[in-house]
């Protein structure tokens, strides 16, 4: 077998120089392959929307599952009362169980592509199944979602600063994204543990708030039916359930797929329930005057005490997620666009801040806008073109 490293070598003319000749030609071949994998894989970056990361080579099922759960749990949850007013109750509960199996198929989907590519994240699955295209697809749609989400978190911040301080909301809009923001410009991020602790913390204020809600509740409030925002919880509750980007890592730290398989429908159904109990406990104790960011309709039953308990909530959960997303997609503008910091820092906040300031406060109604493009498209779309292109391929 002929060896083209362009080295001079001798005429091999006994059977065991030509075998000695084979395997040095063999073992060339495998370092070659090794480093052109090496660096497709080196080319291929890994998009996130969230900074939660598995850091522990190895991990329980427990962690695996609150790391999920922990992913999901943030300022999405408040929105989905508000999106429930303009439904109805019937209507609200089977949207979320039916986004909740939605996202759970996709779900799996990627864990299976994953699990195939040796843990992959999602960007290099799509990059792989659907070419260059795909990653950058995967890239735009998340970038349309953190638009979205960090436009929300600015409308939602203005409405917190202008009911605990007494300024406009405009004001206070501009006070929470500066100093935000330069949080993320300076990179002071908070680990993956403390933004886990912090979802749980903020779980456990949920479940607080939906037991203070109990006995305003009247089944009367929530008995009709809209179609009209029908887009709207959708949308929110595809942005509440979102957690697909750490799937691959829970699956390396697991080590298994039929474990992760397992946890993975049990980090679908908890937030699910949670969610549900949530959305209801506000729309029967406020029917269809439910506010935007739900927990601030507590200060019309416990007046001042209410006041303040439904302005820090949404205060912890909007600065830890747009902290969060903002970080996140700062990063995919550094390492798969290739962009300088303070350039991909002004392509993450800058815009979303100029549409905000240009009129377009909705909190609720711009998660759900986040829900319905960005998030829809990577977390359902591209999953399911994925798995289609994977099986008319094996055909």
């Amino acid at each position: 077998m002929p060896i083209t490293d362009g080295t001079p070598r001798k005429k091999v003319t006994t059977s065991h120089g030509r075998y000695y000749a084979e395997r040095l030609a063999a073992e060339r071949r495998k370092r070659i392959t090794l480093i052109q994998l090496l660096r497709r894989r080196k080319a291929v970056r890994g998009l996130r929307t969230s900074t939660i990361r598995v850091e522990k080579k190895r991990i329980t099922k427990g962690e695996a599952l609150a790391i999920l759960v922990g992913t999901q749990i943030g300022a999405g949850v408040l929105g989905l009362p508000y999106a429930a007013s303009k439904v109805g109750l019937i209507l609200a509960l089977a949207v979320l169980i039916g986004v909740m199996f939605l996202m759970l198929g996709t779900g799996l989907i990627v864990l299976k592509f994953s699990a195939e590519m040796g843990g992959a994240q999602m960007s290099t699955i799509a990059q792989r199944v659907l070419g260059k295209a795909g990653g950058w697809i995967m890239y735009v749609s998340i970038f349309i979602m953190s638009f979205g989400a960090i436009l929300a978190y600015i409308a939602g911040m203005g409405s917190v600063f202008s009911n605990l301080f007494g300024i406009s909301e405009t004001l206070g809009a501009f006070i929470f994204w500066v100093l935000a923001s330069l949080v993320v410009y300076h990179g002071l991020e908070a680990s993956g543990k403390t933004e886990l602790a912090m979802s749980y913390v903020m779980l456990a204020l949920f479940i607080a708030v939906t037991l203070m809600l109990i006995p305003h509740a009247k089944l009367s409030n929530g008995l009709y039916t809209n179609l009209s925002g029908i887009l709207s919880i959708t949308g929110v509750a595809i942005f509440a359930l979102g957690c697909h980007t750490v799937i691959p890592d829970v699956y390396k730290g697991l080590g298994s797929y039929e474990e992760t398989k397992k946890v993975l429908v049990w980090a679908f159904i908890i937030p699910t329930v949670i969610y549900a109990i949530f959305m209801v406990a506000f729309l029967l104790a406020f029917g269809k005057n439910t506010p935007q960011i739900a927990t601030q309709g507590l200060e019309r039953l416990y007046g001042r005490i209410g006041k303040i308990v439904g302005n820090l909530i949404p205060l912890l959960a909007i600065t830890t997620s747009y902290i969060g997303i903002a970080l996140a997609q700062q990063s995919n503008n550094e390492e798969f666009v290739k962009l300088k910091r303070p350039i991909a820092w002004g392509l993450t906040v800058i815009p979303p801040a100029l549409v905000y300031f240009a009129g377009v406060k909705n909190f609720a109604d711009v998660l759900a806008f986040a829900g319905d493009t960005g998030d829809m498209m990577a977390f359902i779309i591209l999953p399911i073109l994925i798995w289609l292109v994977a099986k008319l391929r094996k055909h």
